[in-house]
């Protein structure tokens, strides 16, 4: 096997991870809360990052008329399929395939990869704005437009007195590792090519 097959074989794979390892992580931090809230999201659930964390954090956004965070989202099916049917591709490719297959698998994964970056932004705006009217409590912004609670896709934001952290995981790092690693392969089969050219 060619070494350009034998690094796309390798990024086939990378991806699996994602189904040990959470793929992204939301923290809450506030003065009440001494233990810092938060959840782990995996490709296929929501897993607390200490006891009863969702728990807690689904009681008191019940107060501002945030829905629950469900036990499981349509997305929670689609994409461990999707991540097991690009795994095989890459796989046949790598088996199959030339230099030029690792560059379009790459591609694949990286309009997958911002797809399920864009359903996530979408499930956190529909999170944080699609508030209960009738909530106990109610905040408004200056400007006397209902206040959103959406926590932010990557980084930190300061939410009333609280401040929430959103990271990727070490399944998300094994996913870019994945893609980074075919686009590798493409290179090391384009740089083989060019030479049997040249002879």
């Amino acid at each position: 096997m060619k070494k350009s097959n034998i690094i796309m074989l390798i990024a086939a794979l990378f991806p699996l991870a994602l189904f040990i390892f959470p793929l992204w992580n939301i923290t809450l931090e506030a003065p009440q809360y001494p233990i810092p809230l938060g959840m782990n999201i995996y490709i296929n659930d929501f897993v607390d990052a200490n006891p009863f964390d969702i728990k807690n954090i689904n009681l008191m956004n019940h107060y501002v008329g945030m829905k629950y965070i469900p036990e499981a989202i349509p997305e929670f099916k689609i994409f461990p399929a999707g991540i097991i049917i690009s795994s095989l591709i890459g796989l046949l490719i790598a088996f199959k395939g030339n230099y030029k297959w690792f560059l379009g698998w790459f591609i694949l994964m990286v309009v997958l990869s911002a797809a399920g970056i864009y359903d996530f932004y979408i499930w956190e705006h529909d999170y944080g704005h699609d508030l209960d009217p009738k909530a106990i409590m109610k905040f408004t912004n200056p400007d006397g437009t209902v206040m959103g609670f959406q926590p932010p896709l990557f980084g930190t934001k300061h939410i009333l007195n609280f401040t929430a952290h959103s990271y990727p995981r070490l399944g998300a790092f094994f996913l870019g590792l994945g893609i980074a690693t075919s686009l590798l392969a493409y290179y090391v089969g384009l740089k083989v090519h060019k030479k049997t050219l040249k002879v």
